[in-house]
């Protein structure tokens, strides 16, 4: 194929500043004048391109085609010696992690804004993935913007798009293309790290007492998850639905909770469905939830970690330490504590789990915004998770022949020993700025002064009476490197152990996000009526006063979330 190099003049954008998963804004932004090439180029200028080993891949969303092909001919012209690319340009967050890892690249470019909307007027996201297959860390992501600011040419080949369509190797100007199968080194990671004969059995012995209905939300996951549910544990057609991956994800908002995935939570509700399962655009987010019984995210990892031994992966490998991110409830710290396990609290982003991993004291982790994962990758990874809840479902029902043990059953059990964590997150989406900023400044003014220390505030609903111990920011020092992140969220502590956090987030494409977490623990002994209520009704003084202290509505000028999960 012959080529030329050609460099193309350029002039630096403000704000391509990637946040915790790589730069995420409007199609329309991307569609600007240069501003992808940009940015492509600002990531070959802050890494060692020349020679290099890539993966590409996405989920794909609108604008992923053509973005590929300007990758390929801005990498190969910085020297990139080979790409691996999925074909048509697909492969799911943790299937692209896996591969860069199986095949020991040098990293990889993921074309996705996760669990974001896709379409003309939604969202787009470039995200770098290093060596060890985890997303970029921060001295990474710094250098990339640091480019991106004085960026004056970016250089490209000029040669005919690729053809990704079919699997195999060609020769793109200097470099290699290798385009794989999309789904099948995932398939086989997974089969190495659960018990598919036991869970076939189970599913097969119980097809109509224990139904299962998967919803892909018409994101990257539906291949792998008819790959897998189908294909190989031998569930029928109908246990999956709107698993054809759309470049708009069907209209629909992919994220995978109570309030986007109605689609799911309908269905399952209306054909007393025992097992169902979602996942988010690009296959790293997933929810569980059966007939009458929701598995938050905190509580998902906690049975999870609780049930590894059932697992063949950490049967043969042993489980080295557990962790969660500072929002996500203090379900798993239990399981740790009584595991005699080592765990860890990190700031919000799955990079703060790969050193640990790599260290070798991370085995099991999650956060609270439907991601859960483990070491076989160095991402949060939906299926795994869902597969991780067939696999401990089919063993406890070994153990018990004459009862079916169900999602709601399992929920009940762990509760018995650990207590329960009621927890609920409200999302306040694209609020002003300055409305944001101010709710933070109050409590950053609280933690100065200590000004709201040992106030007590009533709740008029429920009577119940909190008195506040804290008010602190939270920072995390990296136990493997030093590094330190500060700012990383306000924690309201009270006497009880009940907790409120805020963040502002940095996934948004456009204005403030202001997340609200609430967290409160009921132990064992208040019993299996106290124990199994409504997650509303358990948080619902709590969040009355959540709301009094911090003048929340007043300051974002919204009477109701978003979104509650």
């Amino acid at each position: 194929m012959g080529y030329q190099v050609k460099e193309v003049a350029s002039k630096p954008y403000d704000g391509q500043k990637p946040g915790t998963s790589g730069l995420r804004k409007r199609v329309k932004v991307f569609q600007q004048e240069n501003y992808t090439e940009n940015f492509i180029q600002a990531i070959f200028d802050s890494i060692k391109a020349d020679g290099a080993t890539l993966v590409i891949g996405g989920d794909g969303r609108y604008f992923s085609p053509e973005t590929v092909q300007t990758i390929l001919r801005i990498g190969s012209a910085n020297g990139v010696k080979k790409f691996i690319v999925g074909k048509d340009a697909i492969l799911s967050t943790p299937a692209a992690s896996n591969v860069i890892r199986k095949y020991k690249a040098d990293g990889g470019i993921l074309l996705t804004a996760s669990h974001n909307p896709g379409g003309p007027n939604n969202d787009f996201g470039i995200k770098y993935n290093v060596s060890n297959g985890g997303p970029a860390p921060e001295n990474v992501t710094n250098r990339i913007y640091e480019v991106t600011k004085t960026i004056q040419k970016y250089k490209v080949i000029e040669a005919d798009p690729v053809d990704l369509s079919k699997i195999g190797e060609t020769t793109y100007g200097p470099s290699q293309v290798q385009i794989i199968d999309s789904v099948q080194d995932y398939v086989e990671l997974l089969e190495e790290i659960f018990d598919f004969p036991l869970i076939k059995d189970f599913l097969n012995n119980n097809a109509q007492s224990f139904r299962v209905l998967f919803d892909g939300l018409h994101g990257v996951t539906g291949p792998y998850a008819r790959a897998i549910l189908i294909g190989k544990l031998g569930l029928p057609d109908a246990a999956v639905q709107n698993c054809i991956p759309l470049p708009d994800f069907g209209g629909g908002h992919p994220d995978p909770n109570l309030t986007y995935a109605h689609s799911l939570v309908e269905v399952v509700e209306k054909n007393n469905i025992q097992f169902g399962a979602a996942s988010d655009g690009d296959g790293d987010r997933n929810m569980i939830y059966g007939k009458g019984a929701f598995v938050t995210p905190s509580d998902s990892v906690a049975i999870i970690a609780d049930s590894a031994d059932v697992i063949p992966y950490f049967k043969k490998g042993g489980v080295k330490g557990l962790a969660r991110s500072m929002p996500t409830s203090k379900a798993i710290d239990l399981v740790a504590k009584k595991k005699g396990l080592e765990y860890f609290e990190v700031p919000t982003g799955w990079k703060f789990f790969g050193n640990l991993m790599d260290a070798g004291r991370l085995s099991i982790c999650g956060e609270e915004s439907f991601g859960t994962g483990s070491d076989h990758i160095r991402e949060k990874d939906g299926l795994w998770a869902v597969v991780a809840w067939l696999n401990i479902l089919a063993a406890a029902n070994k153990e018990s022949p004459n009862k079916l043990i169900g999602i709601r059953e399992l929920l009940q059990r762990h509760y018995s020993i650990y207590g329960r964590s009621f927890f609920s997150r409200y999302d306040y989406e694209e609020v002003s700025s300055e409305g944001a900023n101010k709710l933070v400044a109050l409590l950053n003014d609280a933690i100065k002064t200590s000004s709201l220390a040992n106030a007590i505030h009533h709740s008029k609903s429920t009577g119940q009476d909190y008195r506040i111990s804290s008010v602190t920011s939270f920072s995390y020092k990296d136990p493997i490197d030093g590094s330190v992140s500060s700012n990383q969220g306000q924690i309201v502590l009270f006497d009880d152990g009940s907790r409120v956090v805020f963040r502002l987030s940095g996934t948004g494409s456009a204005g403030a996000t202001v997340r609200m977490y609430v967290e409160r623990y009921v132990g064992p002994d208040a019993g299996p009526e106290e124990l199994s209520r409504d997650t509303a009704e358990g948080l619902k003084g709590l969040i009355e006063v959540a709301l009094e202290i911090t003048k929340l509505k007043e300051f974002l000028e919204r009477d109701e979330p978003t979104v509650i999960t």
